[in-house]
């Protein structure tokens, strides 16, 4: 055994050394470096290779030459070798690593300068890595460069030919697919032993999952030494039933959101529970990272509701477009008032998220090269600054840190509502595994105000809102649906100032009165409320919602754009905002969901205030202008009856008058619709702009719910013969519409 261990370079455990002078030890050189934050992410990552996989430093280099001509531009962060002596006889290496500092996204660039250090050193493994992320990668020799694989793993000190064989087949995705089987293993043994429908099952698993996450977060908060929510922490609790009175805990602190009913409990046998937390005690919610987390947490939901509620479930694909096309930014405000599974809010959040790293990393560049420019700063001096300004942007990306960008984003940005209780609950939970955000999205009613969702608030609004039932005049606005914990309501309004309190105040002087009351699409043209579609009371909604100048993304039954009698919500919208695009989807895209209607997407931008103001007096010209075209059309008609009147017999004065009263009325209305026809004609002439069209054949999904090729934005499965998808051609557009037009 101690031959094997001399052979193996089997380390004993490392641990980072630093020094009173800002230095930081290097095991590989044996010598103190200044302690920068790249160096730091070096040395800490050391320890790891050491302590978990078995590595020693003599088997290591250190910003090691990877041409053999002395080139600064070509050093590998990290070089280890199988052995010290594969090392000293220069021998191929087993794996290159390169570092990045922790405000940095690794992106593909890194990537790919990893597996160039790795294909020159002829290494068969790679490693990208800082605090935020590691990926390992293999080296595919059989490919051209360029061509990236990513497995789980790299193999430890010692491993086998047949270790090494099977670590390969292991790629990432099983990562994924080991969450997601492990969450729907869960939901079979909670069906079969206590005998629960799928959906109350997946209910009870999502209660233990929020009980889960929030008990790992206050311990890791708390800088607890085990942060895990496992049968042992249990057991150590001083309850009779410690996961119900965990459970209530859970409702309480999610109380503002609505989530859980105060009659709510855990129906679930006592054992069974505590079978799933030890199922569960494998993943620490806290540390897993957000990728696996949500892209299994995904996977489980299709897989186990792709029958029973796939129409909360947009296509990845629209919702990736959608969000493309309306190119979120930090500080913006975006809200789904059907937000389903939380699928736009959660690609909206990530996109920010990578924009918010991104800034960080050019700052932090930036202050990099001008440190580097400046005379007579000490090696000491500029590391030291370097550390500094590291700390002062990392605190921005301190997501509980109240008031840093990332907390922003997490707490004062994203916003929805479902009406349907599992979906908000699925919602909130499917944020949380994918890395936040869930704090403003409620259980109910998307038409009426909760929370800080009211009236002129958002910058964004994406949703695909549920099509074909109706609101009906009887739907009344639920004492219950107002009525907030006192403590709630107070922070609500300290949060949101004076008009969240005017929004709460014209909510609650709508209980008892039809929802539909307050909108102006569901009346008619004499002004009484009658039923309204979902989607129609939607688009109104989400216009009101919308701030001047906000944009919404919306995905709609193609009745709404074609239909006759529908018009009038075409013209509701026109009056309000600025259409950008209407692109068409082929008539299988939401098939996979469970449903069959055609749909397109719609794309707007509500008016700024002065863009209202002149479509609103251009719209008032043309009408007055159009009916002094047509006043004396009008007036002799009117001459004409008058005569008619006067010509009537005495005897038949009465029902004569009435006839052409009559008469005159049904005129005098096809004569007001014809002026305002003709006068919104002129409207649009005088208020011109360039629409977007677009009709997709392919969009990234079958009718049987299967990856496909999509033309609406670069991806890797382009259809044949497409050169330009849907978003590039709609670049292009709002850069020189002219092109468009023949």
């Amino acid at each position: 055994m101690k031959s094997r261990q001399q052979k193996l370079d089997i380390p004993s455990a490392l641990s980072v050394r630093r020094n009173d002078k800002g230095q930081i030890w290097s095991p590989v050189r044996q010598k103190w470096l200044f302690e920068t934050p790249e160096e730091r992410v070096r040395q800490e990552f050391l320890c790891v290779l050491a302590d978990e996989y078995g590595y020693a430093p003599e088997q290591m280099g250190e910003e090691e030459d990877m041409t053999g001509r002395g080139s600064a531009q070509a050093r590998a962060d990290h070089v280890v070798w199988r052995s010290s002596a594969d090392k000293a006889g220069r021998k191929p290496p087993l794996l290159v690593i390169e570092y990045k500092s922790d405000n940095i996204t690794i992106s593909t660039d890194d990537y790919v300068q990893g597996e160039m250090y790795a294909r020159l050193s002829e290494a068969p493994f790679f490693v990208t890595h800082n605090h935020r992320e590691t990926r390992f990668w293999r080296v595919r020799k059989d490919r051209m460069p360029g061509y990236l694989e990513e497995i789980e793993s790299i193999p430890h000190a010692g491993a086998t030919p047949k270790d090494i064989e099977a670590l390969l087949k292991r790629l990432k995705v099983f990562k994924e697919d080991e969450f997601a089987d492990l969450l729907h293993r869960c939901h079979n043994v909670i069906r079969n032993r206590d005998h629960l429908d799928p959906a109350a099952a997946f209910d009870e698993i999502a209660k233990l999952l929020f009980i889960k996450t929030g008990v790992e977060r206050k311990l890791r908060e708390g800088k607890a030494r085990e942060n895990l929510f496992s049968v042992d922490y249990l057991s150590k609790l001083p309850f009779d039933d410690p996961i119900a009175s965990l459970f209530e805990q859970t409702k309480k602190t999610y109380r503002g959101d609505r989530i859980f009913a105060p009659e709510d409990k855990l129906n679930l046998k006592s054992a069974t529970a505590e079978t799933i937390v030890k199922e569960l005690e494998r993943y620490n919610l806290s540390d897993t990272s957000e990728d696996v987390k949500g892209i299994a947490f995904e996977r489980f939901l299709g897989r186990t509701f792709r029958g029973e509620i796939g129409q909360f479930f947009t296509p990845r694909p629209v919702v990736e477009f959608i969000i493309r096309m309306l190119d979120p930014a930090e500080d913006q405000v975006v809200c789904d008032p059907a937000s389903g599974s939380g699928g736009f809010l959660i690609r909206f959040f990530e996109v920010v998220r990578q924009q918010i790293y991104a800034d960080v990393d050019r700052q932090y560049e930036a202050f990099k090269s001008e440190i580097a420019a400046r005379k007579g700063l000490t090696e000491a001096a500029r590391a030291k600054m370097l550390r500094e300004k590291f700390a002062e942007l990392q605190a921005e990306l301190d997501q509980t840190r109240e008031g840093s960008r990332m907390w922003k984003l997490a707490n004062r940005c994203v916003y929805g509502t479902d009406a349907n209780e599992r979906m908000a609950r699925t919602s909130k939970m499917n944020m949380i595994m994918h890395g936040d955000g869930h704090g403003g999205v409620h259980h109910h009613n998307g038409f009426l105000n909760v929370n800080g969702i009211f009236e002129g608030r958002f910058d964004t609004i994406l949703t695909n809102p549920p099509f074909g039932a109706n609101v009906e005049p009887t739907d009344l606005v639920q004492q219950s649906e107002v009525e907030i914990d006192e403590d709630v309501e107070r922070e609500y309004r300290r949060r949101y100032g004076a008009e969240y309190k005017a929004a709460r105040a014209a909510l609650a002087a709508r209980v008892g009165q039809p929802i539909a009351k307050a909108f102006a699409l569901p009346k008619n043209a004499q002004g009484k409320l009658g039923k309204v579609k979902t989607e129609v009371l939607f688009i109104e909604r989400c216009l009101d919602l919308l701030n001047p100048g906000g944009r919404l993304g919306i995905v709609l039954p193609e009745g709404i754009f074609n239909n006759p009698s529908l018009a009038y919500v075409r013209e509701h919208v026109e009056d309000r905002a600025r259409l950008l695009a209407v692109v068409s989807l082929p008539q299988e895209t939401f098939v996979s969901s469970g449903a069959s209607v055609k749909c397109s997407l719609l794309f707007v931008r509500k008016f700024t205030a002065e863009e209202q103001a002149r479509y609103d007096a251009l719209g008032a010209t043309a009408l007055a202008e159009m009916r002094a075209k047509h006043q004396g059309a009008l007036d002799v008609e009117r001459r004409r009856l008058a005569d008619g009147l006067a010509a009537a017999p005495l005897g038949q004065l009465a029902d004569t008058k009435k006839a052409l009263s009559k008469e005159l009325a049904a005129f005098e209305k096809r004569h007001e619709a014809m002026v305002a026809e003709q006068a919104r004609g002129l409207l649009k002439q005088r208020f011109d702009y360039p629409v977007f069209l677009y009709e997709a054949a392919q969009v990234g999904i079958s009718a049987t719910g299967e990856a496909g090729a999509n033309e609406l934005y670069p991806n890797e499965r382009l259809p044949d013969g497409v050169t330009e998808t849907a978003l590039e051609q709609y670049r292009r557009f709002c850069e020189k519409p002219e092109d468009f037009f023949v």
